[in-house]
C-alpha cells in the first residue's frame, strides 16, 4: 500500500509537459516590447494604442524617402517643358541625408550628371524659385519638406549638438516649423511649407512628341 494515499493507490503526480503541448507564439520582430521606463501616463480616461511605426528595408539599395503625391505630379506638368529641371529634381531626391539636406556643389551634381555646371546651375535656380530647394550654404542645400523627406537619424550639425549629444530622429513637423521661423529662409522656401500650401496650376506650353497642342 502507498502511504501517501487512503485508498492504497498512487498518489497523483504534478501534470508535466508533453511535447505537444501548446505553447505562447513568440511575438514578430516589429512587436513593440516593453522596455523598462517606457510607462506613458495618460490623463484620466483616455487610452492609447501602441504599434509599430511603418518601416521597410525592400527598396532598391533600402534608402527612401517620404514624397508628395501632389507635388510629384505638379512637377511632372510645371516641367514638362523644360524636363532637365525634372532630371537634377530626381537626382536631389535621390542624393538626400536624413533631414533633407543635400551636400554637393552645382559642380559635384554637373559632374554625376555628364553635364556642364551651367546647365545645372539654371536647373538649380528654377528649383529655388519654386520654392522647391533652398540653399543652406555653399555646398549644402535641403529640399522642401513639405514636397520630399528622408527620414531617419540626422547627426547634429558641425559646431552644434543635439539636445543629447547625439543623432536626432526626424521629424518633419519640426522641419516646417524651423523653416517657417528662419527669416533667413527664401519667401517661395516659406510659402510651400505653410500648412495647407497649394501649388499653382501651370499651363503647359510645350507640345512634345505625342502631346496634343
Amino acid at each position: 500500500m502507498n502511504p501517501g494515499s487512503p485508498d492504497g493507490s498512487a498518489a497523483p503526480q504534478l501534470p508535466t509537459s508533453s511535447p505537444g503541448r501548446r505553447r505562447r507564439p513568440k511575438p514578430p520582430p516589429t512587436a513593440y516590447n516593453r522596455v523598462p521606463g517606457s510607462t506613458i501616463e495618460l490623463p484620466a480616461g483616455h487610452g492609447a494604442q501602441v504599434f509599430p511605426l511603418p518601416t521597410s528595408n525592400g527598396f532598391v539599395g533600402e534608402a527612401f524617402s517620404m514624397d508628395s503625391l501632389e507635388f510629384m505630379r505638379w512637377a511632372a506638368l510645371r516641367y514638362d517643358g523644360d524636363r532637365f529641371v525634372l532630371v537634377v529634381l530626381l537626382t536631389l531626391m535621390g542624393s538626400q541625408e536624413p533631414g533633407g539636406q543635400i551636400q554637393a556643389t552645382h559642380g559635384d551634381v554637373a559632374q554625376h550628371l555628364g553635364y556642364s555646371r551651367p546647365h545645372i546651375s539654371r536647373a538649380f535656380h528654377v528649383l529655388e524659385g519654386d520654392g522647391a530647394l533652398r540653399r543652406v550654404r555653399r555646398g549644402l542645400y535641403q529640399l522642401n519638406p513639405a514636397a520630399s523627406l528622408r527620414g531617419g537619424l540626422r547627426a547634429p550639425e558641425k559646431g552644434k549638438t543635439s539636445r543629447q549629444g547625439k543623432a536626432e530622429r526626424v521629424e518633419q513637423l519640426d522641419l516646417l516649423r524651423s523653416a517657417l521661423e528662419d527669416p533667413a529662409v527664401p519667401e517661395a522656401f516659406r510659402a510651400l511649407a505653410m500648412p495647407g500650401a497649394r501649388l499653382e496650376a501651370r499651363t503647359v506650353k510645350s507640345v512634345g512628341e505625342g502631346k496634343q497642342a
